[in-house]
């Protein structure tokens, strides 16, 4: 099977879509041959990203704007989709916020919307198209989360909370679907050249000192979230220094990564 005709005649969703990782991720779809429907709050982004791929694949991309924070939307999405006879053959869960600083520094309702995203949203977008792929008995799921998942991350706390959450749910689903033909894929990412890093720096002194060989490419991740999808592997880390980074945090007492982290992130303020 080429690259290209893999995803002939099959529709990705893609939420996150306007920038970032959602963004290459949607073109690395398209060049596999998937119809899209890209998703985010940023409507004109999203068109104009349609039009483009729809010309450079072609394949046909439609939009849809959603902000997943809030209680309903996942349920009005899915609800389009059923009207518009529009199934959904693989689900990506990339739409997510951070916030880089102390955790009282933050204000609750900062704290609520990045829960509400990036925890309840993608949950509610699960429990919505999950059943779906189940009773056609087939499709694919892609939840990105974070390699900050593994291990505690002051100055993330709340953050990497939400990716935990995420991974641990990709795990047990995964296992809970066996034998359905749905499978579930956690993408865990590290440090990403986004707009969201971007603005993390601007808040944050700290960040600027990042090493440029620390920091991946969007596309680079994208190419490896595609083929880990389309595999229907549970875990895919990108990049060799961040895997070895992940083995690393697992070999190390949690008391001990705790104090090396934050002694870490005190250093940079």
């Amino acid at each position: 099977m080429t690259r290209k005709s893999t995803g002939a005649g099959r529709t990705a969703l893609i939420t996150g879509a306007s920038s970032g990782i959602g963004a290459a991720l949607a073109g690395r779809f398209a060049l596999g041959g998937y119809n899209l429907v890209l998703v985010a709050r940023s409507e004109r982004k999203l068109q104009q990203l349609a039009q483009v791929l729809s010309v450079s694949h072609g394949i046909k991309a439609s939009v849809a704007r959603a902000d997943l924070s809030q209680p309903d939307a996942a349920r009005k999405l899915a609800a389009a989709m059923n009207r518009a006879k529009r199934p959904i053959d693989v689900l990506v869960n990339n739409a997510g916020v951070l916030d880089y600083g102390n955790f009282i520094d933050v204000s609750a309702e900062r704290h609520r919307h990045l829960i509400a995203l990036n925890a309840a949203g993608l949950t509610a977008m699960l429990a919505y198209f999950v059943p779906p792929m189940v009773a056609r008995g087939d499709g694919r799921v892609l939840n990105v989360a974070s390699i900050a998942a593994f291990q505690p991350v002051p100055s993330l706390a709340t953050y990497a909370a939400t990716k935990a959450f995420v991974l641990s749910l990709t795990e047990s689903l995964s296992e809970e679907l066996k034998g359905t033909g749905v499978t579930v894929t956690a993408l865990c990412p590290g440090i990403t050249a986004t707009h969201m890093l971007s603005r993390a720096r601007q808040t944050s002194r700290g960040l600027d000192g990042l090493p440029d060989f620390v920091v991946g490419s969007a596309e680079a991740v994208a190419d490896e979230a595609y083929e880990a999808c389309v595999r229907g592997e549970v875990i895919r880390v990108p990049g060799a220094l961040n895997l070895a980074a992940i083995l690393a945090s697992r070999a190390i007492p949690k008391w001990l990564w705790r104090r090396v982290s934050g002694a870490i992130v005190r250093g940079r303020r």
